[in-house]
């Protein structure tokens, strides 16, 4: 089951495992020490996908003015990994960008390793590699006249 919510939406339980997925991603599995509870998870639309109680791919979508210019999207994970829920969330957050904030653009920090994945669903890369969190990214930007 697909959720699109903004935050207020969340039940107590819903944003428990949100928090608990992504710190377990990002803070554990990369062993990264950082905030990953930050202030942006207020004003963000949360898109996740879920099977049995249980996360599969979330992704948050950030609105212009939030933490870029552009509407941004971020925190992107699987839980299980190399069946498309990802990618299936991505695509999501880029609908609801054009449908509801007719969003032209769409930017997001990527792992630099995570390059393809993103040039497959109509990202391209803008920027040089750059450390965030003592992890290389790279900036990507889609534009719905590319697509």
């Amino acid at each position: 089951m697909r959720s699109v919510k903004v935050f207020d939406e969340l039940s107590t339980r819903e944003l428990y495992e949100i928090l608990r997925v992504r710190t377990a991603v990002f803070v554990v599995e990369q062993n990264c020490p950082y905030q990953e509870v930050d202030l942006f998870d207020l004003d963000s639309v949360h898109i996740t996908l879920w099977e049995d109680g249980e996360i599969l791919a979330y992704c948050r979508l950030l609105p212009k003015g939030c933490r870029f210019d552009e509407v941004s999207i971020g925190r992107v994970l699987a839980t299980v990994r190399r069946r498309g829920y990802a990618s299936e969330v991505v695509r999501e957050a880029l609908r609801y960008a054009d449908e509801v904030w007719h969003a032209d653009t769409v930017i997001l920090d990527a792992q630099t390793y995570a390059e393809p994945f993103y040039r497959k669903l109509g990202f391209q890369k803008n920027s040089e590699e750059f450390l965030e969190d003592g992890i290389p990214h790279i900036r990507m930007t889609w534009r719905k006249d590319n697509v």
